[in-house]
């Protein structure tokens, strides 16, 4: 015999009209009749901490939270089947007009974005190269970058097989050139400390028929950024999507000119046998990401703006109650571009060093998560924090300066 459980989970499998065999009864009137069974509480059920995001968009922390709306999308468009390269290819029109480019593509974040970019140069349309990277027998095999930019994020270019090829000035980046240079790379964050600035470096490119790529994974806000890049005049520029955009934390997107990205999509799924096998993304991230793109352009950026700074206002005020404590805020000038404010404490007054203070907003009820500087100072941004928690943050740090007063 079967029991109710069993009943709804095989209703429930069923369409929504007509009536259960051999009963007379409407099946919807069944199902408006009958408890919903709780949805399963994972992050419980697993033990996994939550935190009020007083940090940023760092990748650890799961970067951002999707707004309703790309959520609506990812759990509508997962019902139905679709071809992964007619969703790519509307998706990624509708992305360039929305950023001034050629064409786009979304991908498996920044990252994956720099290696099918820079594969999509390296290769073109023939399909024995993209079978052949990383050995780029027959292929141009050296990228320019600044020594400045020379950092980390360059491992994404080296997938490919290249070799990097550092220079400084104008002078050494000509003298570099020759018959293996496929592309000069541009690390956005990095430009103040670079002699050759954004202009400079693709009219260089332009000047030598060389495609430029820039990497500006977390520079949004602001939001003009998301053209500007594509506008000066670079070949390719790649971005994040699960930043300030709020899109699929695995989501990124690669845009520029509309012949690279198409042999850069010939490296990507659903095609098999390259190297951006790996670098899957599904349906419902290409439309989340689309949607939270289109969300993002929209939104109230001066309001937004003067609310962050209600918030860092609301919690250096408390701070500030504290004796011993000073605090300031400041605007990183490119990545991460809002509000920050750095709050420290003379430990003569205070007896409490920048791990403690971690620890005891980590380990609180609810938990916050904040940014480590100096040996008795900490910082945190607002930009992540739901509505509201920003009064929960500033309470909590003036309960543990105070706590700790000598």
């Amino acid at each position: 015999m079967i029991n109710r459980r069993t009943l709804l989970k095989r209703l429930s499998a069923l369409p929504l009209v007509g009536t259960i065999v051999g009963s007379g009864i409407p099946v919807q009137s069944v199902l408006a009749n009958s408890p919903s069974i709780p949805a399963r509480d994972l992050i419980k059920e697993l033990g996994l901490r939550t935190f009020i995001n007083a940090a940023g968009t760092y990748t650890a922390m799961t970067a951002s939270l999707m707004p309703e709306e790309v959520m609506e999308t990812i759990q509508a468009s997962s019902k139905e089947f679709i071809m992964l390269d007619e969703v790519q290819d509307r998706v990624g029109e509708k992305i360039a007009a929305i950023c001034h480019a050629e064409a786009a593509t979304v991908t498996a974040g920044c990252w994956s974005a720099m290696v099918l970019g820079l594969a999509g140069v390296l290769t073109g349309k023939d399909k024995d190269k993209i079978a052949q990277l990383p050995n780029l027998k027959g292929m141009k095999s050296e990228v320019i970058v600044q020594k400045s930019h020379n950092v980390a994020y360059v491992h994404s270019l080296t997938n490919t097989g290249v070799t990097l090829v550092p220079v400084e000035t104008v002078e050494e980046l000509e003298n570099a050139i020759n018959e293996k240079t496929a592309m000069l790379w541009f690390l956005n964050y990095q430009a103040p400390y670079g002699k050759i600035q954004h202009e400079e470096w693709v009219a260089l490119g332009k000047k030598h028929n060389i495609p430029t790529m820039i990497d500006m994974a977390a520079d949004v806000p602001p939001v003009e950024n998301l053209w500007k890049f594509n506008d000066m005049g670079f070949d390719l520029v790649c971005i994040s999507g699960g930043k300030a955009m709020k899109g699929p934390q695995s989501a990124g997107i690669l845009m520029g000119r509309k012949d690279i990205i198409e042999a850069a999509r010939l490296s990507a799924p659903p095609r098999g046998n390259t190297i951006g096998r790996g670098m899957k993304v599904n349906k419902e991230e290409i439309l989340g990401m689309y949607v939270a793109l289109e969300l993002y352009v929209k939104k109230d950026h001066e309001k937004e703006w003067k609310s962050w700074e209600q918030k860092i206002s609301l919690i250096e005020q408390m701070a500030k109650k504290v004796d011993g404590v000073t605090t300031s805020v400041s605007v990183p000038p490119i990545a991460n571009h809002t509000p920050f404010l750095k709050i420290a404490w003379d430990p003569a007054v205070i007896n409490l060093n920048r791990t403690q203070m971690q620890e005891k907003l980590r380990m609180d009820n609810p938990s916050i998560e904040v940014i480590s500087n100096g040996d008795h100072e900490i910082s945190c941004t607002v930009w992540m924090l739901r509505p509201n928690e920003e009064k929960i943050v500033a309470k909590r740090i003036q309960e543990e300066l105070i706590a700790a007063k000598v």
